[in-house]
């Protein structure tokens, strides 16, 4: 016997209970969002503190590619990145059948992607690190530096542009606090880039993109487990 979840999938019987595997797909995937702002923090911190000539308050955690070591943010970058590609669908399966449906989900997923190329493309090493290196910016980007600069850009702007859109959509529902607390992230994140975009890499344009940085990974992990608690549970008693 199969029976019909409410938006339109089928669910399995099991009994005195049935099983929604639309909702338990949907719970997994959300899932990765707050492993993935664990992963991706806390290898970047780890690493900051144990790299020789890294400097937390000086340097930018894409630096870490480079070097003997640089694999490792590599691998956490390109990880992080299919993570969240992945809440991003969670988050596109939690909000789909509304008639305003919001671009929230495709847009966490670019950021994602530029997670992804971040890892592909290494940023040129500069100011110091690694150990070495000459004090000031690159005199010569390379081409895989300037795409990670780009990667990065399109990324900050796709993670803007989902916590404006999730803002909107919380705003339409009643969840002021969701909504005010989307909107400041995407004023943060965006200042966070612009920052470093004109200041380059002067301790106070480190320190806002640090903010930036944290204050994003915290709202994908927060946005991801309000959707998760939302999403129906996936075995449900019959009645």
């Amino acid at each position: 016997m199969t029976m019909q979840a409410s938006h339109g999938d089928a669910v399995r019987d099991t009994g005195p209970t049935y099983l929604d595997r639309p909702s338990a797909v949907t719970r997994s995937l959300l899932g990765y969002g707050p492993l993935a702002a664990v992963v991706y923090l806390a290898s970047g911190v780890t690493q900051g503190l144990t790299r020789d000539g890294f400097d937390l308050g000086r340097h930018s955690l894409s630096l870490l590619a480079n070097g003997p070591h640089g694999w490792i943010h590599v691998t956490t970058l390109v990880v992080t990145g299919l993570m969240t590609i992945a809440a991003a669908v969670g988050v596109q399966r939690a909000l789909r059948g509304a008639a305003d449906r919001t671009w929230a989900g495709r847009l966490l997923a670019g950021y994602g992607l530029a997670l992804v190329l971040g890892g592909v493309f290494v940023a040129d090493p500069m100011d110091g690190f690694p150990l070495g290196t000459p004090a000031g910016a690159p005199v010569e980007p390379t081409l895989g530096g300037v795409l990670h600069l780009a990667a990065g850009g399109l990324g900050f702007a796709c993670l803007v542009a989902a916590a404006v859109s999730l803002a909107r959509r919380f705003a339409r529902e009643g969840r002021t606090r969701w909504a005010a607390s989307s909107a400041v992230t995407g004023a943060v994140v965006l200042a966070g880039f612009a920052g470093v975009a004109g200041g380059g890499a002067s301790p106070l344009a480190v320190a806002g993109l640090w903010a930036a940085v944290v204050t994003g990974w915290a709202w994908v992990a927060a946005v991801s487990v309000h959707l998760y608690r939302r999403t129906p549970h996936p075995t449900r008693p019959r009645g």
